[in-house]
């Protein structure tokens, strides 16, 4: 039996030095505390405090997930434990991202050491970037960092099952992964189009999509089974109906392409991330909604009319919008726009901003620049951990960027009130209801504080 070829060192050592540069920028995430939504899933949910509980709550919604919340409360590692699995999930993306970056980079016009450079710039991008901070520091953002995990597997079990011409790759592992995901967080229902996706890019000739569609059908088929599946689920179809009822079809369009646009504009403003953005949109047709919407609408039909001619930026803009698709297009959602809907959709910008540096900057400069860049990311996702520190500072930065947003007043007047900060509890609950009039929990907190029912707004705390 012939020995198997060694790993490229260089592709070997590219990896590692990912991993530790991954483990270096979120080494402080595990001082990070429960926040928002972990108190209602993870804290307080019953149906994952244990396997069995799990067991009995089926069926349920993201099933999968759930296991994997109920196996860090069974593992005793306590909240250390939930960091722990996340950073290793996000690693385990980074890894994805990489070995599908290299096999796409491989259909550029570059040189081989230009490619190589463009994948993993931009997968380095994908790791260090703070935006990913939601999904792998807030507990809760392991339904996305979990499911694009086995998204990104089924990709990739795809395409190199295609190039091996191994069906077991193509008709079974991609599927059973892509089932895996779908159970985790729904978005993944996008994993056919983006097989699609990679095969156009791949492709050396026009006829490539009759063999992607042929490979694809099993997907299909997976991808229409959960959707009946979840109609059988009753919090699926309450779900459901809340978003129906949120905003009409047309008003909702305009809104999102707005979400869109913000989010989009979220991979620069590294200083301005915000966990609750709790966004303002024009629902009406007007002339900023009906911009927003024109803009990208044009930038869809460019895409895919590009493809074949400009890869690179048909690729990034098609990735970008087919990811933001499940969260940012027909289906309403009450919270518009959330940073963890980009931890995927990031990996088509990234690409087309590592090929442009690597095609465009000559490479003496590229080799202070880049580790500038990658330096600047990293330290930017150190200082967005400190956010997740525990709810005073988490609630304090959304108030500082959304004035606007009565949640964040409501709920840092709460967590100032249990640090027994009685004044600024005060103020943060009298600002949240001139903001909203109609929350009840402040209103009913500050009169009891007016009172001196709560004299010291029921701290949690004994000592200062």
């Amino acid at each position: 039996m012939r020995d198997a070829a060694p790993l490229p060192v260089p592709v070997a050592w590219f990896g590692l030095a990912l991993l530790v540069a991954v483990a270096l920028a979120y080494a402080n995430a595990f001082a990070g505390g429960f926040q928002f939504d972990d108190f209602n899933v993870i804290v307080r949910e019953s149906s994952v405090q244990s396997v069995s509980a799990w067991w009995r709550a089926q069926p349920g919604i993201r099933p999968l997930l759930k296991l994997s919340v109920a196996l860090n409360h069974v593992s005793g590692w306590g909240l250390a434990g939930f960091h722990a699995v996340n950073l290793a999930v996000h690693a385990g993306n980074t890894l994805w991202v990489a070995w599908l970056l290299r096999r796409l980079a491989s259909r550029l016009a570059l040189d081989e050491e230009g490619r190589r450079r463009t994948a993993w710039l931009a997968t380095a991008v994908f790791a260090l970037h703070p935006v990913q901070t939601e999904a792998v520091t807030y507990v809760s953002g392991r339904s996305t960092s979990l499911a694009a995990f086995f998204a990104l597997a089924s990709i990739a079990l795809w395409l190199q099952g295609r190039d091996r011409g191994s069906r077991a790759l193509v008709f079974v592992a991609s599927p059973l992964a892509l089932g895996a995901a779908l159970a985790c967080k729904e978005f993944a229902l996008v994993v056919p189009a983006a097989l699609w996706l990679c095969a156009g890019v791949l492709a050396g000739d026009g006829a490539w999509w009759r063999s992607a569609w042929r490979d694809s059908r099993l997907h299909l088929l997976l991808v229409a089974a959960a959707l009946i599946a979840a109609c059988a689920v009753p919090r699926y179809r309450e779900l459901l109906a809340a978003s129906l009822a949120a905003r009409e079809l047309g008003d909702n369009l305009l809104a999102q392409a707005q979400a869109v646009s913000y989010l989009a504009g979220q991979l620069v403003r590294l200083d301005g991330l915000n966990a609750d953005p709790a966004l303002i949109v024009e629902t009406a047709p007007g002339l900023l909604s009906m911009a927003h919407a024109a803009v990208w609408i044009a930038l869809l039909v460019a895409g895919a009319w590009g493809l074949r001619r400009h890869r690179v930026a048909a690729f990034a803009l098609l990735w970008f919008l087919l990811w933001l698709a499940p969260t940012n297009s027909l289906l309403p959602r009450l919270d518009l726009a959330n940073e963890r809907q980009l931890y995927l959709a990031l990996v088509g910008p990234a690409f087309l901003a590592a090929w442009a540096l690597v095609r465009c900057v000559p490479r003496g400069v590229q080799a202070w620049l880049v580790p500038m860049i990658l330096l600047v990311l990293g330290c930017a996702t150190w200082e967005r951990n400190r956010v997740y520190a525990d709810e005073i500072a988490y609630w304090g930065d959304v108030a500082r960027k959304s004035p606007h947003n009565a949640r964040a007043f409501a709920n840092l007047g709460h967590a100032l009130a249990l640090d027994c900060r009685s004044a600024q509890a005060r103020r943060a609950f009298e600002v949240a209801l001139a903001l909203d009039p109609a929350l009840v929990q402040p209103a009913v907190r500050l009169r009891l504080m007016r009172e001196g029912e709560l004299p010291d707004g029921g701290c949690a705390r004994v000592d200062r």
